[in-house]
């Protein structure tokens, strides 16, 4: 499964598991405006962390919060190199 796939798979899950009505998800998606609050947000980092065995937040101090969707899935196939 691409990490694209894995990060909008997790996102329907803790949306449906925490009752969060997703906005449709697109690359462009802005991530504040998906319907998920940071509870959601907190849960998705450490499941990705956990799937993918890297958290690209806490081994660079170069990396900006990401804002879209796009953004997020970048982070991760930068950080699984």
């Amino acid at each position: 499964m691409s990490i694209k796939l894995m990060v909008i798979s997790e996102i329907e899950q803790i949306a449906d598991r925490h009752q969060k009505k997703l906005a449709p998800l697109t690359e462009e998606s802005i991530l504040i405006n998906t319907g998920l609050d940071s509870l959601c947000f907190a849960v998705l980092i450490a499941r990705l962390e956990d799937r993918l065995g890297i958290d690209p937040f806490s081994t660079s101090d170069a990396i900006d919060f990401p804002v879209t969707l796009g953004d997020l899935v970048r982070v991760y196939e930068n950080a699984a190199g």
